[in-house]
């Protein structure tokens, strides 16, 4: 009988006390609303990240802010090409490694008529073009230099510092791959009545593979041939001259051929851009279709630009139209300047056009991130590495700038550690974190 009472106890128990019931469901349904408040909470802060994410990568820069000014004497015979992210500059009797605070960091003496300078990765290559003089570069100075055999027609180095070069004689061309320290590698010879001349050579960044474009007059006809060639091992199995690969384009020039990456290659046409991958062998992937002129290409590892002029029947100044596409040969976006450029820089998250005083920089999501003018004629503007922060070069100085939301320039001579707080504080603005998506 007592087990049956407490049985019977229980049961009355739990029937009679609804209050505790009540209390219970009321506490149960606390903990959902917290934890609903707790979600709405994260949501909420997710989307205002978001949509400060989303404006920090659109955000349009108006002016900037010197950070440092070093004057400087460039002469007018001077020209520059990024090394290494600072910049080489070279003349017909010198080679300077310049850094990011503009200080010539070492010098050393050439002797050309006509240089022209390439680099990839840490090594640069000057050669004399229609002269024999070949110089190899890096970081630290001057690694070699050879005095080829014939005359030098183009020149390209690749990441370890191997480079090729189109030589001519009088109806034989050859292509001659050497290491750093100018042993040669490999020889290629054409005839100019069979392959034609040799507008453009590219090579890869491992400095195994290359492709050429050479033009060639068919009968009344202008036809065009890209070769590509291997060095390795499936380039020894291919055949003797170690080609893998060729194409022909009929009624067009394809003035230049690029490793974007080391797999990638394109060649940009006078009426199309043809994508191609080369992990082994080419193999087109895209090609795109132009409509107008082209008057410039450029591209990163991971897309492609052209600027075309633009009809402007209002006369406003002149008119370009940029387009990039991705490496499928897909469009990312198209974009107008409305000023005579120069100089294009394009880097893996964004591109800087220049020309005179006007400076404007794209990121790759085609957004303007900074569009204004500068105090000078530009050389060039390379990214610093810190974010906002440009080494900008003009005819007679170099400044570092840092990028500011109102137009103008303001000096140097100030604590830039300061300069967050003054910007991000008193504009009422959520303060600017460095994150990867606005590094562009």
């Amino acid at each position: 009988m007592k087990k049956k009472q407490e049985n019977r106890d229980n049961v009355l128990y739990m029937r009679q006390n609804k209050n505790q019931d009540t209390d219970n469901l009321t506490k149960g349904q606390m903990v959902i609303t917290k934890k609903q408040r707790r979600a709405i909470l994260v949501v909420l802060l997710l989307c205002i990240f978001g949509v400060w994410i989303f404006g920090l990568n659109h955000k349009t820069y108006k002016g900037y802010r010197v950070l440092k000014h070093s004057d400087t004497n460039y002469e007018n015979t001077a020209n520059y090409i990024q090394f290494s992210g600072n910049l080489l500059k070279y003349t017909p009797d010198g080679v300077s490694y310049i850094n990011s605070n503009g200080d010539t960091v070492w010098t050393a003496g050439v002797d050309m008529k006509m240089p022209m300078a390439v680099s990839s990765g840490n090594y640069a290559v000057v050669a004399d073009m229609k002269g024999n003089s070949v110089y190899v570069f890096n970081t630290e100075g001057q690694v070699s230099n050879q005095t080829m055999p014939y005359t030098i027609c183009d020149v390209d180095v690749a990441d370890q510092g191997a480079f090729a070069v189109v030589l001519e004689s009088d109806k034989t061309n050859y292509i001659n791959l050497y290491d750093k320290s100018g042993a040669i590698v490999y020889e290629i010879q054409t005839t100019i009545d069979k392959s034609g001349y040799p507008l453009d050579i590219s090579i890869s960044d491992d400095g195994e593979k290359l492709v050429t474009s050479y033009i060639n007059i068919v009968g009344n006809r202008v036809q065009n041939n890209i070769a590509a060639y291997n060095f390795g091992v499936v380039g020894q199995n291919a055949n003797a001259d170690r080609m893998v690969g060729g194409y022909t384009f009929e009624e067009q020039v394809i003035p230049r051929v690029e490793f974007v990456d080391n797999d990638t290659v394109v060649a940009f046409g006078t009426k199309s851009a043809t994508i191609y991958s080369m992990k082994e062998k080419p193999s087109a992937k895209s090609t795109i279709q132009f409509s107008n002129e082209i008057k410039s290409v450029f591209s990163s590892n991971d897309y492609i630009g052209i600027v075309t002029a633009v009809d402007n029947t209002d006369d406003y100044g002149p008119a370009y139209k940029v387009t990039v596409y991705n490496l499928r040969g897909n469009k990312e976006f198209d974009s107008y300047i409305d000023f005579d450029y120069d100089y294009i820089y394009a880097a893996d998250k964004e591109i800087i056009i220049s020309g005179g005083s006007n400076c404007r920089i794209y990121r790759k999501n085609g957004s303007v991130k900074y569009d204004g003018v500068m105090n000078g004629r530009v050389l060039s503007v390379t990214p610093n590495g810190a974010r906002l922060e440009y080494v900008v070069v003009f005819d007679n100085a170099t400044e570092i700038i840092r990028l500011k939301k109102d137009a103008g320039r303001t000096g140097a001579g100030f604590d830039t550690n300061n300069e967050n707080v003054d910007m991000d504080v008193f504009s009422g603005e959520m303060p600017e974190m460095a994150t990867d998506s606005d590094s562009q």
